[in-house]
């Protein structure tokens, strides 16, 4: 795997490129990514590519259309270099919001996205807990999507929550929430609520009972944090006692650093698949790494060997 292999990556997520690449056995690839004086990206790849498997690292986080740049110009300069296979390798993948037309005259900006990986060059995506799954519907070429709830479910059972509700924030969220609820054999209440405006909800109503009980907050990604805090004020309303978040995607845009800490949840359960600054970070949050389980999948797709396993959840079978 060593001889044919290789890993590169962009400025994203650095650090989990470090742990995959520790994971794999293997170096990170050698890649110069820079600024010309006007700010247009410069890459450059440092050692010879010609023949081998490519897979380029990057998260789709702030700044965003950075990041995607310079994802785009890896993935041309790997073709240009004659590498026989390129996959984007997408812990987060961003604009996923913007799957459809819910408006008038909008964009659908996750379909375009998907178009300009394909341009660029792409051979093959891989990518972890897409807010909308028929994303893969996107792509003419094939999709690996990973879910990380068995990363967050070994941490949470870890802790013997007594007396545990799983619930979700957004009616949209209920598949991921059942498939905590089967795995950690508890109940499934779901939040109505109402979006006032971009940065705002009001909880409508309360599907399910929490009186009495410790509560998992279960979702895919937090941006601005309103919507979560919102939910975990309104539990305590309803009765709730101990309240935990479980988060793949730690957006954490604007005021949610700070929305979390003075909020009433207890514990913010996340993934390394956005790198979260040590100014945001709190003793409420609580980072899994996701490298394993990328660097498992990533060995599996050099090698062509079956990946499927590695999508079991349980919502799924449920």
């Amino acid at each position: 795997m060593k001889n044919s292999l290789t890993i590169l990556s962009g400025n994203a997520n650095r650090s989990l490129s470090g742990s995959i690449c520790k994971e794999l056995g293997v170096p990170l690839g050698k890649s110069v990514i820079g600024r010309f004086p006007e700010g247009e990206i410069k890459v450059q790849l440092k050692e010879n590519i010609r023949g081998r498997d490519i897979f380029i690292i990057q998260s789709m986080c702030t700044p965003v259309n950075d990041h995607l740049m310079e994802l785009f110009c890896l993935i041309d300069a790997a073709k240009r270099a004659s590498a026989e296979r390129i996959t984007a390798v997408l812990p987060y993948y961003a604009y996923a919001r913007q799957d459809r037309k819910d408006r008038p005259r909008v964009p659908i900006t996750a379909k375009l996205i998907a178009n300009l990986l394909v341009t660029a060059g792409a051979n093959r995506i891989l990518t972890m807990d897409l807010h909308a799954g028929q994303i893969q519907g996107f792509f003419d070429i094939p999709v690996d999507h990973l879910y990380s709830i068995k990363v967050l479910i070994g941490y949470l059972r870890s802790k013997k929550i007594k007396n545990l509700v799983v619930v979700t924030p957004d009616v949209g969220g209920i598949k991921m929430a059942r498939a905590y609820s089967n795995m950690l054999k508890a109940p499934l209440a779901i939040i109505d609520k109402r979006r006032e405006d971009e940065h705002s909800v009001k909880v409508m109503n309360l599907i399910g009972e929490v009186k009495d009980k410790n509560v998992i907050l279960v979702d895919d990604l937090v941006s601005t944090g309103g919507s979560l805090v919102e939910a975990a004020s309104a539990l305590k309303k309803f009765g709730a006692h101990d309240i935990y978040a479980a988060v793949v995607h730690p957006v954490l845009a604007g005021p949610a650093a700070v929305r979390l800490k003075s909020s009433v949840i207890k514990e913010f359960i996340t993934s390394d698949t956005i790198p979260i600054s040590n100014e945001k970070r709190s003793k409420k949050i609580t980072v899994l790494s996701v490298a394993p389980l990328l660097a498992e999948a990533i060995k599996r797709i050099h090698e062509n060997t079956s990946v499927s396993s590695l999508f079991a959840r349980a919502s799924v079978e449920a």
